[in-house]
């Protein structure tokens, strides 16, 4: 009889999690569409480019999130959770949201994002585990990573003001906004980006509570939570606007608040939770035997994607979407201490990596000479 109810106080207990975890799932959805209806729009009507909004307005409001959820964990101590979730959002984005987005609709890749962005990302996530081999992020590191972050936004904002009219007008077509622009426009466009990021920041929220108390309840370490459950909570808004953005066609945004997100993750989120506490944020040896390092491997893998014809093919989406599975599944093996971590550590390393790396060295080297045999 004891055993009964304790069961039923276990139900119970996790009922309430559950709930919170499907509404902020529907939030998600809501934030996201609201989201980029609004920054797509506005960037039209200013004659801003899509990519500069999905680098920055999505990209960071997107974030928000993470960066609440971070230095929330720093000041309360729980740092593994905070540089874990930076580190899983960083490796979730480009896996599953831009893997997931590509399979939706093959996504166009604009030439600024492997030109500047993407190389800024690689640098940043090696300049992360160089800072960390210390084995904190002090509060100096935390301002160089902040420091990156300013003089990013400033080109950002410089590049934009050199946009021709003729770029313009091309981005105004594009999205059937040609009309005059006036103050109630534009603060109907702001007003449903404040909703969306409004909407996305509490679902978030609500679902990173429910997760981690079901992950807490299971005994899951905080490491392990912040790079999983929060990780992936955090980034559901990231998921939730650029999924939304390539159903609705606008591919720019999709991609550039991916990069986005990834390069305010470091510099804004990491950079304030170790600027915020005296003595910095500690990093541990797991993260930086494993974890951080995958985060820059799957950075650079961006790079030969991208560059073949600007693109990402449907057949590349699914490649990063395994690879996500592929390491919450080391991530699962590792934590409950199963044998079948060292044979799955092995044929991944041994066997699925080298393939992977052999086939995008020879998608490229086609991508090089094509122009040149036309």
């Amino acid at each position: 009889m004891v055993e009964f109810f304790l069961l039923l106080e276990s139900r119970r207990a996790m009922f309430w999690p559950i709930v919170w975890m499907i509404i902020g799932l529907v939030g998600l959805v809501v934030g996201g569409e609201l989201l980029v209806r609004g920054a797509s729009k506005l960037a039209a009507l200013v004659g801003i480019s899509p990519l500069v909004v999905g680098l920055t307005v999505v990209a960071f409001g997107t974030s928000a999130p993470e960066l609440a959820v971070s230095l929330s964990a720093s000041l309360q101590g729980n740092t593994d959770i905070g540089v874990g979730n930076v580190v899983g959002s960083n490796i979730f984005n480009v896996l599953a949201v831009l893997g997931m987005s590509a399979l939706v609709a093959p996504l166009v890749v604009s030439s600024q994002l492997v030109r500047l962005d993407v190389p800024l990302m690689v640098a940043i996530s090696f300049l992360v585990l160089a800072l960390g081999l210390d084995g904190e992020i002090s509060q100096l590191d935390g301002g160089i990573l902040f420091g990156i972050l300013i003089v990013y936004l400033v080109w950002l904002v410089f590049q934009s003001r050199k946009e021709q009219q003729a770029v313009k007008d091309q981005f105004a077509g594009e999205y059937g906004t040609k009309e005059k622009v006036s103050v109630g426009t534009l603060l109907v466009q702001l007003a449903l980006i404040v909703a969306g990021l409004v909407a996305l920041t509490f679902s978030a929220q609500a679902l990173v509570d429910g997760a981690s108390k079901i992950a807490t309840y299971f005994g899951m370490s905080q490491l392990l939570i912040g790079l999983t459950i929060v990780a992936v909570g955090t980034s559901l808004p990231e998921a939730a606007a650029s999924v939304m953005a390539s159903i609705r066609g606008e591919r720019d945004i999709a991609v550039g608040n991916i990069v986005g997100s990834n390069i305010f993750n470091i510099c804004c989120v990491l950079g304030l939770s170790a600027l915020v506490p005296p003595s910095g944020i500690p990093v541990s040896d797991e993260a930086l035997r494993f974890d951080i390092p995958v985060m820059i491997a799957v950075a650079v893998a961006c790079l030969p994607i991208f560059f073949t014809g600007y693109s990402i093919a449907r057949w590349e989406g699914l490649l990063f979407v395994f690879y996500y599975c592929a390491y919450t599944g080391y991530l699962i093996l590792d934590a409950v201490k199963s044998p079948l971590v060292y044979p799955y550590g092995v044929m991944m390393l041994g066997f699925v990596v080298p393939l992977t790396v052999i086939t995008l060295l020879v998608t490229t080297y086609r991508a090089l000479r094509s122009p040149a045999e036309a």
